[in-house]
């Protein structure tokens, strides 16, 4: 992890900790609710370090894929077009996509047939 997500995760524990010691002091002398609202925002810091953890994994995998991806002949030489190739594949009938989606092509598999009712 980079030094500013590093810093930006550090900050997001300890708001998390923050909140936390809130919800405890909250259920010694608060309502209820108080103690389950903060218990329950303490743990959206969690998820954003989470986050922040994943961003990173994906940057690195995108920066390995980029080196060989330059590589001649190597594992990455064909990975945008496979990429490209799958969204492709997972789409729909060229009529969709032209059509922003409001029409298909009569092979299209996905056809639904349009009722003649206005």
């Amino acid at each position: 992890m980079n030094r500013s997500a590093g810093l930006l995760s550090a900050l997001y524990l300890a708001t998390s900790t923050g909140l936390a010691w809130t919800a405890v002091l909250a259920l010694h002398s608060g309502p209820p609710w108080a103690v389950c609202l903060f218990a329950a925002a303490s743990l959206v810091p969690v998820i954003a370090v989470v986050r922040e953890s994943v961003l990173y994994d994906q940057r690195r995998t995108l920066a390995e894929m980029r080196k060989w991806a330059t590589v001649p002949q190597g594992p990455g030489t064909r990975a945008a077009d496979d990429i490209v190739r799958a969204e492709l594949d997972t789409a729909c009938c060229e009529r969709w996509w032209t059509s922003c989606g409001t029409d298909h092509d009569s092979t299209c598999p996905r056809r639904v047939p349009r009722s003649s009712a206005a």
